[in-house]
């Protein structure tokens, strides 16, 4: 057959996360004895509680259609919570809830945008976001950040990225991969800028619970009713109640933005899946010890991966005050050689670690750094310590 197939579908690249995690499951189930820093997900069980609640749904018959939106017993449990979290008023006809994140942002990103309108995305990033707004026909406008500002967006790089065609600008703090937050001040400064020049922001909150010391998150829509006016706030349950595979995810935005991607919803997906919806609306609503329990070993790992890192040879990192990623600087390691053979790109140090040294890192060329690497420390500290182990020994032994 001679007919050609979707020009938007085949320049989406895939996710480079996905194939070195899968490729190190690959390894696992050999025997092989791996250890996975590319996961972007906890390594703990889904609190028992929340469980409970998924079995009751099912035993109880809550197993048919919904609301396409999703239903209002869940949505009044995520008002409740922007409220007391994210100091955000959002009623549940504002709140769309999706299947998981990356469909959040699809319906966002199809609600806002027309073709050739541009979204400013600053890197480092998550590698989805620009296929994602490609493929709901928008134009990625990637604003590389550097080491020096802590890789996070300035006022001024904000203000030379703006064109008349600028629809968006997506902000996620804590960030993946690197990690960092964005404070209240740096916040204000941005959303000064938005509201001047009248475009949307995207705010991706996913890893909001996963903040550590004296940081504290602040939602950007909470910052004045012209912002709030302009957000599109994101979040979900994977991250923080170790519920990656439930698959809800949930936006707050204008009831029009929220009319728009239901509507938009309704026909891509219907509703979310009715049994995470009732195990979500406990996630919310019951205990919070088990989140606490979580974030408490996230922190420990964190330190501990921080610290071993700074003290390597030919990498270094920033100490990441969220989320539960590590981005390390590996330029010097570049140009090094191993084996006789210069290492090149991260590419070529993630494939030697992952196939010499049983050991999965991220390269982060698809995030916009084509000069780092992502660790997760979503496994254990006796993972990590193996792990880095490893890296440590790859590294002295280059030439």
């Amino acid at each position: 057959m001679s007919l050609e197939l979707s020009k938007k579908a085949a320049a989406v690249k895939p996710s480079s996360t996905l194939a070195i995690t899968a490729k190190a499951k690959e390894l696992k189930a050999q025997g092989k004895d791996v250890v996975g820093f590319g996961a972007g997900e906890p390594d703990f069980n889904t609190p028992e509680n929340i469980c409970n609640a998924a079995i009751d749904a099912i035993k109880s018959g809550f197993t048919k259609y919904t609301p396409a939106s999703g239903t209002n017993e869940l949505k009044e449990a995520i008002s409740k919570k922007f409220k007391s979290f994210n100091n955000l008023d959002y009623a549940p006809d504002q709140i769309v809830i999706s299947n998981g994140g990356k469909h959040s942002l699809t319906n966002i990103f199809t609600a806002l945008i027309n073709p050739g309108d541009e979204v400013i995305i600053p890197a480092p990033f998550w590698l989805s976001y620009p296929e994602i707004v490609k493929l709901a026909g928008g134009v990625p406008v990637i604003v590389k950040t550097t080491k020096e500002q802590n890789y996070k967006l300035t006022v001024d790089d904000l203000k030379a990225a703006i064109t008349d065609k600028t629809k968006a600008l997506v902000l996620n703090t804590p960030n993946n991969p690197t990690g960092m937050l964005y404070t209240e001040e740096e916040l204000r400064a941005i959303a000064e800028v938005v509201v001047a020049n009248d475009f949307y922001v995207v705010a991706d909150e996913m890893y909001e619970n996963l903040v550590y010391g004296e940081q504290k998150h602040v939602s950007i829509a909470s910052l004045g009713k012209d912002i709030y006016d302009r957000t599109i706030t994101c979040s979900g349950v994977a991250k923080s109640y170790a519920m990656t595979g439930w698959r809800i995810g949930y936006t707050g935005s204008s009831k029009e933005i929220a009319k728009m991607m239901g509507s938009v919803q309704s026909h891509q997906t219907s509703n979310p899946n009715s049994i995470a919806q009732k195990a979500t609306v406990e996630a919310l609503n019951g205990p919070q010890d088990s989140v606490a329990a979580m974030h408490d070993e996230f922190d420990k790992r964190r330190k501990y991966m921080y610290e071993r890192i700074q003290k390597m040879p030919l990498v270094s990192c920033i100490e990441p005050m969220g989320a539960f990623y590590v981005f390390v600087d590996a330029g010097e390691v570049l140009d090094k050689s191993y084996k006789g053979e210069k290492v090149g790109t991260v590419a070529r140090m993630a494939e030697i670690l992952i196939n010499e040294y049983n050991t999965a890192v991220v390269p982060c060329a698809d995030f916009g750094f084509d000069d780092h690497l992502r660790l997760s420390y979503a496994i254990s500290i006796e993972q990590i310590e193996k792990g880095l182990d490893r890296i440590e020994s790859f590294l002295k032994g280059l030439e």
